[in-house]
């Protein structure tokens, strides 16, 4: 957790991280994957410095409850799918759709 945040996200951040740990998950996986709900409900209210595009426009990570997540029956969004794509610089992104998308990524 970065310095400065309150107790109520340092709660939440333990919580996350001990419930991820009951359902199998590894403790560093557990923390990245706490510690990125967490950082993402604090740009959405306002409590960080910069936030990115889709953690103010994506549904809130406690309403979405892996509605989005990469195990989820659907996959990521192609708003996701985009950015990684974005991010590994691939050439025609803009005009490709989700399934594109993520045969372009080797999905």
């Amino acid at each position: 957790m970065p310095r400065g945040s309150s107790p109520k996200r340092e709660r939440q951040y333990e919580h996350i991280k001990e419930s991820l740990q009951e359902r199998g998950r590894d403790e560093d996986t557990a923390e990245e994957i706490a510690a990125r709900t967490v950082n993402k409900e604090r740009a959405r209210h306002g409590e960080s410095r910069t936030a990115s595009r889709s953690s103010l426009d994506d549904i809130s990570s406690s309403r979405r409850g892996g509605l989005h997540s990469h195990a989820g029956p659907q996959g990521p969004t192609r708003d996701q799918l985009y950015n990684e794509a974005r991010q590994r610089n691939i050439k025609g992104r803009s005009t490709m759709n989700k399934e594109q998308l993520a045969e372009a990524l080797g999905r």
